[in-house]
């Protein structure tokens, strides 16, 4: 079946003259009439076509993408193994909607899906297009399977935008501002952040604490223990900041929500699909969740979510739950391919690339005076900037630049939370590209300290 990294290509980013270039300016002009200015846009990259880890853009510059999307294409953009699913599902079936009929790649995929879902339990699957929809099914799943309709969140989560998933999230004013009311019954805690804690505790304790405030606090006050469905968490908080948190907290939420018979739901959008050098970041804490809403790397790229959950919740009636283009038989043939690699060594690249990047992160915040810390899982890297190191005052226009020029030297990074630097490479990414990425980040992290 051929190496997953065999057409990688090898070369590393060359940029020919300022940034954007006069086709990016043209592009990017016709852009600010048309389209939405809701859209965040972190520097004028105006993208033509990408291969393995590189991305060209309309004036023939060459970049290095370690953001993949925003975790999307896992396996690289236009791994040619994706590239000929797609061509031979789209000359054989495009579409016939899995709401009304039966196709055999929907029927693969969401068994394949259950497969390797965590924890050994029989598992079923919706289908949907997009993150954001995979919660939506998620929400309504746990009030339908629960007869209850409080959900409890974290301060700091990203879960969508689409309006119940947007109840959920809790990242920034500007995602809710205007929008109102949202799904009521949703209620929000502090998520544990080692570095700094929510409840000023010391490292380790804040996951008691987060866990403690729901269970003392939310069910016993605004979130009754008997009327709430849910409790909605990143294993990896991604837009808060690329949080770990210590097993601790998923062992005291499992108990918490055992006792109480509320449900689990694993929002592994960012954080699946191999990203944390695991299928799923849930496998590093050994946590079970009774529902996984999957999307993004799903289909390296084509529109795909998916709601995983146990078999007896997902019982609800015909009509109850469905999307028109959910499961569409292209995106699943994409997604097919994509577990495959995965499969066979993007997973294992991933958490070596991943090791060989922190080998050298972990000593940033004693070289770079502006580096609070460096945390992450595999090629889920986040990088928190800070103005002293002592004080741990969070630095966003420090991280804001630190990101533009990366830009300009070819390198594609993101940011997440307040004040970090996210680091989300495809996970078909060699040693090679990650050499190159670290000694420009030292670069951008030597000026921007200047």
């Amino acid at each position: 079946m051929g190496n997953a990294l065999d057409k990688v290509r090898p070369s590393l980013p060359a940029i020919h003259g300022p940034l954007p270039g006069p086709r990016a300016r043209a592009v990017i002009e016709r852009d600010e009439r048309v389209v939405s200015p809701s859209y965040t846009r972190s520097y004028p990259l105006v993208v033509q076509r990408g291969e393995g880890a590189m991305v060209d853009d309309v004036d023939g510059n060459r970049f290095l993408d370690f953001s993949a999307g925003i975790a999307v294409v896992a396996t690289g953009h236009c791994h040619p193994r994706v590239v000929k699913a797609v061509q031979e599902q789209a000359a054989r079936l495009i579409h016939m909607s899995g709401t009304d009929f039966y196709y055999e790649e929907m029927v693969a995929l969401a068994e394949k899906l259950a497969a390797i879902a965590p924890g050994d339990v029989a598992r079923r699957v919706s289908f949907g297009n997009s993150g954001t929809e995979a919660i939506e099914g998620a929400i309504k799943l746990a009030r339908w399977a629960t007869k209850r309709d409080k959900i409890v969140a974290f301060y700091g989560c990203f879960h969508g935008r689409t309006l119940g998933a947007l109840s959920l999230t809790a990242r920034k004013a500007v995602h809710r501002a205007g929008f109102g009311p949202l799904l009521p019954g949703v209620v929000h805690a502090p998520y544990p952040n080692c570095y700094r804690c929510p409840f000023g505790k010391k490292p380790g304790n804040c996951a008691v604490e987060c866990v403690g405030f729901i269970e003392n606090t939310l069910l016993k006050t605004v979130a009754p223990a008997e009327e709430t469905a849910a409790i909605v968490v990143e294993p990896v908080q991604g837009e808060g900041g690329y949080i770990v948190p210590p097993r601790m907290f998923f062992d005291e939420l499992a108990r918490v929500a055992r006792q109480n018979g509320i449900l689990l739901i694993f929002d592994e959008v960012q954080s699946g699909m191999g990203r944390t050098g695991r299928m799923w970041a849930a496998d590093h804490f050994g946590a079970v969740p009774d529902v996984l809403a999957v999307a993004k790397g799903i289909a390296s790229g084509l529109p795909l979510g998916a709601t995983v959950a146990r078999a007896g919740l997902m019982t609800w009636p015909p009509g109850a739950h469905a999307s028109t283009f959910g499961g569409n038989p292209v995106a699943c043939a994409a997604a097919l391919v994509t577990i495959a690699l995965l499969e066979e060594q993007l997973i294992d690249n991933a958490a070596r690339m991943g090791e060989y990047l922190m080998d050298r992160m972990r000593e940033w915040p004693r070289r770079f005076a502006k580096v609070g810390e460096v945390r992450g899982l595999g090629l889920m890297i986040g990088i928190e900037m800070v103005r002293d190191r002592e004080t741990r005052e969070k630095a966003p226009e420090l991280r804001d630049r630190l990101v533009q020029l990366a830009f300009e030297r070819g390198l594609l990074v993101l940011g997440a939370g307040d004040n970090s630097v996210r680091l989300c490479p495809p996970l078909v990414i060699t040693r090679e590209q990650c050499a190159f990425a670290l000694e420009t980040l030292e670069e951008c992290l030597t000026a921007v300290a200047t």
